[in-house]
């Protein structure tokens, strides 16, 4: 089987290494990014030296026309699209939530959120059935976040409810939905939110004690994409180091 999968925010962090996680697994990758084409292209040379496929594309993926634009090159390129990783997010500074401004609020909402459903959208229009999603959510779907991230954590939540909601509704197409919800993972966002070391000043409130690695969680997006998982829909994995 062909199989063909696009990666929102596919060019640093976690989306990278998901990115390397796939491509070793023979999937055609196309990674999409919307500010850092040097990084994307850095991981697409890197991709295929090493004897994968993959392609980078530019696309907000907020916006619908981008979206379409999107799918359309990796069809270009590869073919229908099988697989799809909702992976792009984003965070503002830590503050408490009556300082976030009503732009920011929308703003993650659209990147977190309205990203994941329109990806999903375009991926159902043009697959019709059979195939997976895996969207990216975070523990802060559970926690809240309270006096940092109210905003993204809200954000996670409403991909959480898009998950279950979806999984059920194209449960009959065969088209499986489940969900991964990191804790504190070595990536840069944190240097987003204004801290860079944020995870190793928390590794003591992980029960692991320590932080996450970003290739662990591809690794856990990688099974649920696999025929290995193929009775599993509507789940949640949460790699949090049992926080």
């Amino acid at each position: 089987m062909n199989k063909t999968v696009i990666i929102t925010g596919g060019s640093r962090g976690i989306g990278a290494a998901t990115s390397r996680v796939l491509a070793k697994q023979g999937y055609n990758v196309c990674i999409n990014f919307i500010n850092n084409e040097a990084a994307a292209s850095q991981l697409c040379d890197e991709i295929k030296q090493d004897g994968g496929r993959a392609m980078i594309c530019k696309a907000d993926v907020s916006i619908e026309a981008d979206v379409e634009s999107l799918f359309e090159a990796a069809n270009a390129e590869f073919g229908t699209v099988t697989h799809l990783v909702n992976n792009v997010g984003i965070l503002f500074e830590k503050t408490d939530f009556t300082q976030i401004t009503a732009e920011r609020f929308m703003k993650v909402m659209n990147i977190n959120v309205l990203s994941a459903f329109l990806c999903s959208k375009a991926f159902v229009r043009q697959k019709n059935k059979d195939g997976a999603i895996v969207n990216v959510s975070s523990a802060a779907s559970r926690t809240g976040s309270p006096f940092e991230y109210v905003d993204y954590a809200s954000s996670k939540g409403a991909v959480d409810s898009l998950t279950k909601g979806l999984s059920i509704e194209l449960a009959a197409k065969n088209i499986r939905v489940n969900c991964v919800r990191p804790g504190f993972i070595e990536t840069d966002i944190h240097a987003d939110g204004g801290e860079p070391d944020r995870v190793k000043r928390l590794s003591s409130q992980i029960p692991l004690q320590r932080g996450g690695k970003p290739e662990e969680v591809a690794n856990a997006i990688a099974w649920l994409l696999s025929d290995e998982a193929s009775y599993a829909t509507g789940s949640f994995v949460d790699i949090a180091g049992g926080r």
